[in-house]
Order: C-alpha cells, then sequence, then structure tokens
C-alpha cells in the first residue's frame, strides 16, 4: 500500500493532467472547483484517470455522489442542508469533511466538500 504522501503525489499528477493547472495550486485544502476550476465534466476525466493511476475501479457516483443537494431531495430547506440530508452526505462520502460544511450547511458550499484531501482519503480506503 502506498503511504499517505504517495497517494498525495499520484492525486496531485493526475489533477494537474485532468485540470491544466499548477503542482503548486494542488494543495490538500484546494477545493476543485473554487480553486482549481473543476467543472462537472472533469469529475469523468479524474475518475478514470484515477482507476488507471491507482489501478481501482470507481463505481459512478462514489467519488462524486450526484444531485446531493437537488431541491426535489427532501434534504434541503431555505438553502440549507438539513439534518437529515447531513446524514445522507455522512453515509454518501465518509471520505469527506462533512463535520465542517455541516457547522454552515448552506447548499451553495456543497462544492466545497469535494477537496484534494477527500479524494486521497477515498483513493486510500480503497486502496486498503
Amino acid at each position: 500500500m502506498p503511504s499517505e504522501d504517495e497517494i498525495f503525489d499520484k492525486v496531485r499528477e493526475t489533477l494537474v493532467d485532468a485540470l491544466g493547472v499548477d503542482d503548486d495550486e494542488v494543495t490538500p485544502a484546494a477545493t476543485l472547483i473554487g480553486d482549481l476550476g473543476a467543472e462537472s465534466i472533469d469529475f469523468l476525466d479524474i475518475v478514470f484517470r484515477l482507476e488507471k493511476c491507482f489501478d481501482i475501479k470507481i463505481p459512478r457516483g462514489e467519488l462524486f455522489p450526484e444531485n446531493l443537494a437537488a431541491a426535489d431531495s427532501g434534504f434541503v430547506a431555505d438553502g440549507k442542508v438539513t439534518p437529515d440530508g447531513i446524514a445522507q452526505l455522512r453515509q454518501k462520502m465518509p471520505h469527506a469533511d462533512v463535520d465542517s460544511f455541516a457547522r454552515d450547511p448552506q447548499v451553495g458550499k456543497i462544492q466545497d466538500l469535494f477537496t484534494v484531501a477527500m479524494i486521497c482519503r477515498f483513493v486510500a480506503a480503497r486502496l486498503k
């Protein structure tokens, strides 16, 4: 099993290639959308590249769940993710820092869950 540093290095390389960003922009705290400029189509490319790089299979929606905060999901009220929605996030994204998001669960901030560190934790768990 690769070390945390080895996983981070490979994830960084993957994101540099997929998103066309500089090495120094890819930090553990960097968000894919806000900091690295990823768009929805990039998420598919990232998953594909991670699968190749780490020789793992990532089922659709497992790393990047879809429609988590859809208005019709029942998990959003008044622009915030409800406690039931937070519980759903914890279940679907055990690799994400849901506790930080839960302090201010505005729907607009849900994209902040998608960080480089989250990807590293996901890959490490998948490799175990």
